[in-house]
């Protein structure tokens, strides 16, 4: 449950108060688990809604420019590095907050655009929209960290 709540927090810290947050909440209300999902399951999703709680309380912290620009980068762009976890890690933390959340809610967590704009009171539209600006921005730091590691390399 820690490797969740890092790909939502900006900082290790930030983190390990989501998770422990989290944790409280699930021994508070284990008497409501049901059993009808794999406790995981369970586990799992209050720590993602502690999480994303967790941005909506500190917004006033964050600074998001949605009029950012967004290198145009092809889809077809290769990226056949391999990266190590923490530095994948650290390229999803660097992401606006907003567009963090949409993008694990979607691209790690399975959720459909539909429910995470339900998630976050935003338009499916916006969530798509998000998602989209997101991996733009992780396919730009990703061919950035590669042509690091490429110069590192030859020169």
């Amino acid at each position: 449950m820690l490797a969740v709540s890092k790909r939502y927090a900006r900082t290790d810290f930030e983190a390990e108060d989501i998770l422990q947050d989290s944790f409280i909440k699930v021994f508070r209300y284990l008497q409501d688990f049901k059993g009808d999902c794999p406790l995981e399951f369970w586990v799992k999703r209050i720590v993602i809604n502690t999480a994303l709680k967790h941005q909506r309380t500190n917004r006033h912290l964050m600074v998001t420019d949605q009029e950012e620009e967004w290198d145009d980068v092809s889809e077809h762009d290769n990226i056949d590095s391999q990266f190590a976890y923490e530095e994948l890690l650290e390229l999803v933390r660097g992401l606006p907050p907003r567009y963090q959340a949409v993008f694990n809610l979607y691209a790690i967590e399975g959720f459909s655009h539909k429910e995470i704009g339900e998630m976050l009171d935003i338009t499916e539209s916006t969530s798509k929209s998000q998602y989209s600006r997101a991996r733009a921005s992780l396919r730009q730091a990703l061919l950035r960290l590669k042509q690091q590691y490429h110069e590192k390399v030859t020169g």
